[in-house]
């Protein structure tokens, strides 16, 4: 059977000798060159590194693994990753439409200027924005002695995670939506509310409609930074065991613990959750595509 490539030289005679040219042999291997080489690298930074994880977690048999992943300070890591996201994801989600609604419905002096301040957590390295809470909400804050006046404790507790987790995934919904919101303007909202519909009703009747793929896709996003914070959570946490440790916290713990089993068991619980979350996230572009 001839290909379809030698097909259209049969019927191109001029192909062919396009095909053995000097210039098109060099785009050849200059393209598998390219190839190999995304291969090679994609291998060295990510493939090799998460089979290390896995190897590492499960070489000493499952059962050693069950054991130091079911470890009561493992587990409330695990619970306190998983009630982070399960906290802030949302609160994002309406912050996110907030936003995007405000700065692609309407015009107002300074609406770039807060498009530029929604990316300031991209650009804040979370240690920096961990202790900018600290000096905040700290005991020697600038809040501290009013916090402390109504008994009222937030650095080192559950709810620091919260707001510092917050800070760092705040971008995430908004940046999905305000591109899409602005490319779809205004007019079938318009067209509900003249027709009588109740801003609730043109919300969820019309605007939800045109938004939730993308608005699924940056909660998707949200969920992942969630889960993998490290650096704000660890200024502000005080990584107390069985109490304010994540899971990222809780893999650093055992690595200083020397703990390298453990740790690479919490690890690549950690890892499976990022893998579940990229799975979603590109099942929710193909829908976004569609």
């Amino acid at each position: 059977m001839r290909s379809e490539t030698d097909m259209a030289i049969l019927a191109f005679p001029a192909l062919a000798s396009e095909k053995t040219s000097p210039q098109f042999r060099r785009r050849l291997w200059g393209r598998r060159f390219l190839i190999g080489l995304a291969v090679v690298l994609s291998l060295i930074v990510l493939g090799i590194p998460m089979a290390v994880i896995f190897s590492a977690a499960f070489g000493s048999g499952m059962g050693r693994f069950w054991a130091e992943i079911t470890k009561p300070d493992t587990m409330h890591a695990v619970w306190l990753t998983m009630l982070t996201a399960i906290v802030v994801v949302p609160i994002n989600m309406a912050f996110g439409v907030c936003v995007a609604w405000l700065v692609t419905r309407f015009r107002f002096p300074g609406r770039r200027l807060l498009i530029s301040f929604i990316e300031i957590p991209f650009s804040v390295s979370p240690i920096i924005a961990g202790t900018a809470y600290l000096f905040l909400y700290g005991a020697q804050g600038m809040l501290g002695p009013l916090l402390e006046s109504y008994d009222i404790k937030i650095m080192f507790t559950i709810p620091a995670i919260f707001l510092v987790s917050l800070f760092v995934t705040s971008p995430f919904v908004a940046r999905e939506l305000i591109p899409l919101m602005e490319m779809q303007g205004g007019e079938d909202e318009e067209a509900a509310l003249s027709l009588g519909a109740s801003g609730l009703q043109t919300f969820f009747y019309v605007t939800l409609p045109n938004i939730k793929w993308a608005l699924l896709y940056g909660a998707v996003l949200c969920n992942a930074r969630v889960m993998g914070e490290y650096g704000a959570t660890s200024i502000v946490s005080g990584a107390i065991r069985g109490k304010t440790n994540t899971l990222p916290l809780q893999v650093d713990l055992l690595f200083q613990d020397q703990n390298t089993v453990g740790a690479f068991a919490a690890a690549s619980t950690l890892a499976v959750l990022a893998l579940l979350t990229l799975v979603l996230k590109v099942w929710l572009e193909r829908k976004q595509v569609d």
